[in-house]
This record gives structure tokens, C-alpha cells and sequence, in this order.
């Protein structure tokens, strides 16, 4: 494993894949309106925006959803202002953890980040505290059913800021450096590939291998983060191993 968030295939597993319908369209319609106020509402010359778009039309999101979060972002509509704010802190068994959010109210997301950090075996730290020990990359999400680590490896040679790839689950993960991400995903595109999804992640230097209660732990505080409207994504440098997340299934 390279980085990618284990949990996530734990939640699939048991029918609770991202979230509540919801609870999606508002994450997605923040990282839309975001995108285009901070690089136009142009798709040809904003490749972040390109991709918000895509992965809310790949979750059904109706279009005029998207053409206003769009024109919220540009200013055409009026909203509230929306930012992005990094948290960092600590979880069960000291692990390292990164909160990626879009707020239009700082004061209240930062109050609720750190009440669910506190009431879950964490705390919140100063900013860079944990940071030093991951590095943002880019991650192009595959079908891991439609394409192969040696194809994909032998295709990424040939592009400049390709880094790595490996399978994990149904996914097939391409790693990039991380000003390269979207000009890697073009060059995938153009040799017939179809990602599923492109963004920068947080990908721990070294992991921390829990089991039992802390494991169990560490995923019910990336839960209830993930649970809150204004959070994006979390990052930790947690593992668990494969008879461990047997375990917790069936739990």
C-alpha cells in the first residue's frame, strides 16, 4: 500500500460507500463552486474544475446543480464565500491525521473539528504538525477490472511526472508528481484510458499498523470526520492488516 486510504474499502464493504446522497452532493457542489472561483468557470483552462464536474456527473448530480455551483464560484450568483482550510492533529494510538475542508464559516468548522477529534480519542495540533510526514501527490483512480499494473506501468513511461502504480481493491491507483496531475490524467485519456476520478492526496512516508480496539478506534474517528458536511477528506498514516479488516467486517 502506497497511501491510499484503507477505510474507504471497509465502508464499501458494508454498504456505506462516501456517504449519505446528500451528504455527497454537498461536498461535491463546495469542491465545484471552489474550483471555479479560483480558476474561472472556463473547463478548457481548469482542469480542477473539469474533474469536479466529471465526478458529479459520474454520481448523478443534476447539471443545473452544477451550472450553479458554478456560477456561485464565478460570482454570476450570489453565495457565500467559500475557503479551504487544513486541520492536523492526532487520533488513537498517536496516529497523524490531515482534515481537508471547504467552509463558508471557519469559526464553526474549526469548532467542530476539534469537539470530534476530542470526543474521539484525538486532538487538534498546530498547523505542520504531522504534515512533515506525508507527501501530496497526485492519484488517478482506475477500474481495476478494465485495466492492469504492467499496461498502465508501461504507458506511464512514456509521461513525464508519472511516478507509480499499484492495484488496491476494484481500484487501480496512478501516482504522479504533484504538478503533474492533471497533465498525466490527459495523456491516460488520450491513450484511450478512463479514469474514474483525478485529485492531490496526502500520502504518509512511513505507516502505523493497528489492531483491535485501536484500529477499531482510529476508524470510527475517520468516520465520524468524513460524517461532516464541510470535511473533504481525511488523511492518516494508519494501517490495518487484511485479517484484521476481516475482523471488523463482521463486526
Amino acid at each position: 500500500m502506497s497511501g491510499h486510504n484503507k477505510w474507504s474499502t471497509i465502508k464499501h464493504k458494508k454498504g456505506a460507500a462516501d456517504a449519505k446522497r446528500g451528504q455527497l452532493f454537498t461536498k461535491l457542489i463546495k469542491e465545484i463552486t471552489l474550483a471555479a472561483r479560483l480558476g474561472g468557470g472556463d473547463i478548457g483552462g481548469n482542469p480542477r474544475l473539469r474533474q469536479a464536474i466529471q465526478t458529479a456527473k459520474q454520481n448523478s448530480m443534476p447539471s443545473e446543480n452544477i451550472e450553479r455551483a458554478i456560477k456561485k464560484g464565478t460570482g454570476e450568483l450570489e453565495g457565500a464565500a467559500i475557503e479551504e482550510i487544513s486541520y492536523e492533529g492526532y487520533g488513537p494510538a498517536g496516529i497523524a491525521v490531515i482534515i481537508e475542508t471547504t467552509t463558508d464559516n471557519r469559526n464553526r468548522t474549526t469548532a467542530e473539528i476539534r469537539h470530534i477529534l476530542s470526543r474521539n480519542g484525538g486532538a487538534m495540533g498546530e498547523h505542520g504538525c504531522v504534515s512533515w510526514g506525508f507527501d501530496r501527490k497526485g492519484v488517478i483512480y482506475l477500474d481495476a477490472s478494465k485495466y492492469n499494473e504492467d499496461d498502465i506501468m508501461t504507458m506511464g513511461l512514456e509521461i513525464e511526472g508519472f511516478d507509480d502504480v499499484e492495484t488496491q481493491g476494484e481500484d487501480l491507483l496512478v501516482y504522479t508528481d504533484m504538478t503533474a496531475l492533471y497533465s498525466v490524467r490527459e495523456e491516460l485519456v488520450k491513450n484511450g484510458v478512463e479514469p474514474k476520478d483525478a485529485k492531490l492526496e496526502m500520502i504518509p512516508q512511513q505507516k502505523k499498523l493497528l489492531t483491535g480496539k485501536e484500529a477499531e478506534q482510529a476508524l470510527r474517528l475517520v468516520e465520524k470526520l468524513e460524517e461532516n458536511d464541510d470535511v473533504q477528506t481525511v488523511y492518516s498514516n494508519f494501517d490495518i492488516d487484511d485479517a484484521e479488516m476481516e475482523k471488523l467486517m463482521e463486526g
